[in-house]
């Protein structure tokens, strides 16, 4: 019997393209989304979200060492 391992859940507050606008004084998704996608990301299902990147503040400072 083989473990499957589940799916990695994606949360925007970890993704590389959340964004804040300061306009709207929401939180939005940067990705060109279709309708579908829109509609998933509207609904708060992002847990396969094809775009999902996680956001590493610290990648460029390990790349310099």
């Amino acid at each position: 019997m083989q473990n499957k391992k589940p799916a990695p859940q994606s949360r925007c507050e970890d993704c590389e393209y959340y964004d804040y606008d300061d306009r709207y004084n929401e939180y939005y998704c940067r990705m060109d989304l279709d309708e579908d996608e829109a509609e998933r990301f509207a609904r708060g299902n992002t847990g396969s979200c094809p775009f999902y990147k996680k956001y590493d503040e610290y990648m460029s400072v390990r790349k310099q060492n």
